[in-house]
This record gives C-alpha cells, structure tokens and sequence, in this order.
C-alpha cells in the first residue's frame, strides 16, 4: 500500500518550462494594496536561471533550477485554494510576480520574479490556470462517484423473459387495398383507386390486292427501254390485239416526243445549231 502511495507521489506533469528568468529581494510590502516592481532596485537581482511549473495531483510546485546542473535552488508550492497567496502580481508591471518560497521545514520568504518577455508571463498565468481547472474536474470526479455509489436502488430489476411454455400471439389486420402493386400497399397512391390501363387496340390492315387487279403506271414507259421491249414483243406474240394497241401507243409517244423537240429552245454550239438534249434522237 505505501509502495502505491510513493508512486502516485512521484508523477507529476510539466505545465511550463522557461529557460531565463530574474530573482530579487524585494522590500517589506509599503501598503496593503500590493506590490511594485518600480522598487525594486537592479543591485537587488540575486539569481537567474530556469523555472519549471510542475502539476503533482492537487499540488502545483513553481522550482527555480539551474539551467546547467538542474540543481533546486528555491520552490513555491500552491495547494488547492492559496494561488492568491503563493503567486501575487506586481501592480506595475504584468512581467514581475512576488512568489511565497518554502524550505520544507515550516519557514517561508517572498522573493521578487522577473520575466524578460511578457509572452512568458502570459504563459506562465495560463500554467497556473490549467492546474487549477485540472484540479476542479478531479473534485467534480469526486464528488459524482460519491453520489453514485451512496444512493440505492430500490427496484429490483425486472425479469421480462417467457417461461418455458409460454408465446406470445400479435394479431394484424390487414387493409383492403384497391390497387395492386407495391405502392398502392405502401399508400402511395394519393388516396385514390388506381384505374386499369386501356389495352392498345390491335391494328388492322388492308388486305393485299388480288391478281386480277393490275396497277397501271400513269406515264408510259420510255421508247428505249430495253425490258419495256421485251414484254412489249412477247405481248404482240400471244395476242394479236394488244400488239396493235402496243404499237399504237408506241406510235403516240413518239409523236408527242416530237412535238416536245419542236417547243423546245435551240443552243448554238461551234457555229452549228443543235436541239438541247435531243442529239441522240
């Protein structure tokens, strides 16, 4: 149990670490409103070297050390509750701070702290402020599980398990629905009935045209068609009749072709004049 105790004695965690600071003596305080470092004289400097704030659980221990061989050469402890009194602020001046120094053996001095940049005593105040809240959570810890383990409870706890033949039976009731698909069991089809799709009406078609009925094309084949020709000659050979219509309609095309040529314009060409387009003829 004291091996436990020294152990949790010896950690302590390192707020600051300042590597040149000024110690003086300082004159018995004039007034009660405080101290002024305007007072202090430079012959009155007695020390410089390094200072270290150090956190031990509740304790907060500022050592001043040599900043060659580390050696202690005075430390101001703060318990719980007497920053005011172990760290006081210099009225003029936010650089200077009167620290209460211990021996360990019950006797005390207050000596004069100088720092030479204000950024460090600003980091020095900050040192001492974290302590101080590290130091309340511990307390508030404290406190809760005190109160946690001193209150009872007084309702036993419950057993809501089945014994052994017991079931449990949910009746559902299942709504109508008019539609049929997901949404319309999930709701969502805004309240009204959904209505049946009209089926496509199939399309109907024409019937083809028989083979008795032939397709005549409204303008005549042209006179030099080689495949007209051909039918035309194989017509005249089966019947009689239709090789003299054949001809004849023949014998009328060629004449409309020849009036055509005649309405048509004439372009000169090498000192020679030539119907357009009808040199073939």
């Amino acid at each position: 149990m004291s091996f436990e105790v020294e152990e949790e004695e010896a950690y302590e965690h390192t707020l600051l670490v300042v590597r040149e600071v000024s110690v003086y003596k300082i004159p018995p305080r004039a007034s009660a409103g405080g101290y002024k470092c305007g007072e202090w004289l430079q012959s009155d400097k007695i020390w410089s070297g390094r200072i270290r704030v150090v956190s031990r659980r509740d304790r907060c221990e500022i050592r001043l050390e040599d900043p060659n061989s580390g050696d202690l050469f005075a430390a101001c402890f703060i318990y719980p509750g007497q920053r005011e009194t172990s760290v006081e602020p210099c009225l003029d001046s936010s650089r200077y701070f009167v620290l209460k120094i211990e021996d360990g053996r019950g006797k005390h001095a207050f000596i004069g702290l100088g720092f030479n940049e204000r950024n460090e005593a600003f980091d020095f105040n900050v040192a001492l402020s974290d302590h101080d809240k590290y130091v309340s959570r511990e307390q508030e810890k404290e406190v809760a599980g005190g109160d946690d383990e001193s209150q009872i409870d007084i309702h036993p706890a419950v057993n809501h398990r089945l014994k052994e033949g017991e079931t449990i039976r949910i009746n559902v009731k299942h709504k109508a629905s008019s539609g049929t698909g997901m949404l319309s069991a999930a709701g969502l089809t805004g309240g009204h009935a959904a209505t049946p799709k009209p089926k496509p009406k199939a399309l109907s078609l024409a019937p083809p045209p028989t083979g008795a009925g032939k397709i005549r094309s409204p303008l005549p084949p042209p006179p030099n068609d080689p495949v007209a020709a051909r039918i035309a000659s194989t017509t005249r050979s089966s019947d009689p009749k239709s090789t003299n219509e054949s001809v004849g309609h023949s014998t009328d095309s060629l004449s409309d072709l020849s009036q055509l040529k005649k309405n048509l314009p004439s372009t000169t060409t090498s000192g020679s004049t030539t119907a357009s387009g009808w040199a073939a003829f």
